[in-house]
């Protein structure tokens, strides 16, 4: 990257590893120094919240506003319908207007907690695309909208042609998607005066198109913007691992849980982690990334406690962190455990160890269960789990159980 960008926003996006590509580099730099530039990421509600894959793009959000500018948060009331087919090898499952309106409800609690919704110039609007995709007049859109795109164009894109090559079916309901979003930046600069798409790498086709479209049916210049799309230095995917998505919402992901997600982050993540997740100066990132040995521990430990602050809360993230060194360093039971809290029912005849490992999240099935002891990789109030075939009793549950998986992972049992 060798443009030096006037505005503090492209700044921001440069310095912290947020700009993967930008469709005009100068003419976005110019808008934004001109005055407040509404921009806008669209969200599709396929569940009740946002995982960490997504924090890249509410982080960039965050960034906008804080630098003076719009940021829109467009649900895709509308689209989730169709399902974005983007470097996808199969077709999403349809959901209801019902799950989708309530997928939409528990996200939209996220998104408060990093960007303000208010009246101002710079207030932030949260917008659902079935505000404008639900009435469409099919002949009419077909007539005013689809003359202005290409077929061949449109097959040529990198999303669409990987699953092509692959010989994977690629229904018309998907492929009519990236038109949907290419309508949406029209109606957004119709409606809002949005000058700037921003999105993962993987969107640049969709952003792309609805640039052409809206120049050839508004004749406005507007901008795209992306950002990398984000694997662990180990090469996993960002925001998943091996019990599941990292969800941003309480009641799907403990913030404990949270924050041993990002305590536990790999050596040579660190720094980068710290410049897109953080609001801690460069240089402070930089240097706490190069720490070394045992030191680079407690800049994990800074980075967990800044992001679970962003998204939790600041009691949350020193709750986690006192719980984390009690039971690392003490091998107490700290009161912030995730705690698996069983009716007196569930254990009249006992209930397996197997069992408990699985209900109480630390293994995702019988089999992984059983692995995880033949392996040695189980514990039971600190002491190693030798039989999968051990029974507990509710007299063994009288007092609270705590289970190990592995050095980091813990759960609390205990009788309701």
């Amino acid at each position: 990257m060798t443009y030096h960008p006037k505005s503090d926003f492209m700044r921001v996006m440069i310095e912290r590893g947020f700009l993967a590509d930008c469709t005009d580099y100068q003419g976005l730099d110019e808008a934004l120094i001109k005055g407040v530039v509404p921009a806008y990421i669209g969200f599709d509600a396929t569940a009740k919240s946002l995982h960490v894959g997504s924090l890249i793009q509410i982080m960039m959000l965050r960034w906008l506003q804080k630098t003076g500018h719009k940021p829109i948060t467009l649900m895709g009331g509308g689209t989730t319908k169709v399902g974005d087919p983007s470097f996808r090898a199969d077709e999403r499952p349809l959901l209801t207007n019902e799950q989708i309106d309530a997928n939409i409800e528990g996200i939209k609690q996220v998104f408060a907690k990093y960007v303000s919704y208010d009246d101002s110039p710079t207030g932030a609007l949260m917008l659902n695309n079935a505000e404008w995709l639900d009435g469409l007049n099919y002949l009419e859109f077909l007539r005013d909208i689809g003359r202005h795109f290409s077929v061949n164009r449109m097959l040529s894109f990198e999303s669409v042609k990987s699953r092509l090559d692959r010989e994977q079916s690629l229904s018309f309901l998907e492929f009519n998607y990236m038109i949907l979003q290419a309508y949406d930046f029209l109606e957004l600069n119709r409606r809002y005066g949005c000058l700037l798409q921003m999105g993962g790498s993987d969107q640049w086709g969709n952003i792309v198109n609805g640039i052409d479209l809206t120049r050839r049916v508004l004749d406005h210049e507007i901008y795209g913007l992306t950002s990398p799309l984000l694997t662990t230095s180990d090469g996993k995917k960002m925001g998943k691992t091996a019990d599941g998505a990292v969800w941003l919402n309480t009641e799907m992901r403990s913030p404990y849980e949270f924050w041993q997600f990002w305590r536990n982050t790999n050596d040579a993540d660190v720094g980068r982690f710290l410049k897109l997740y953080t609001e801690i100066d460069v240089a402070e990132c930089e240097r706490l990334g190069a720490l070394a040995g045992s030191e680079i521990n407690e800049a994990k430990i800074v980075l967990a406690n800044a992001v679970t602050t962003l998204c939790h809360g600041a009691e949350a993230a020193a709750a986690a962190e006192a719980t984390a060194r009690e039971v690392f360093e003490k091998g107490g039971v700290g009161d912030d455990l995730p705690t698996l809290t069983l009716a007196p029912a569930e254990v009249a005849d006992g209930i397996s160890i197997v069992q408990l490992l699985v209900k109480s999240g630390l293994a995702g099935s019988g089999k992984e269960a059983k692995r995880l002891i033949a392996d040695n990789g189980a514990r039971m109030n600190d002491a190693p789990l030798t039989s999968a075939a051990l029974v507990l009793t509710a007299e063994d549950l009288a007092e609270p159980v705590k289970l190990s998986a592995g050095k980091k992972r813990h759960a609390l049992v205990t009788l309701g």
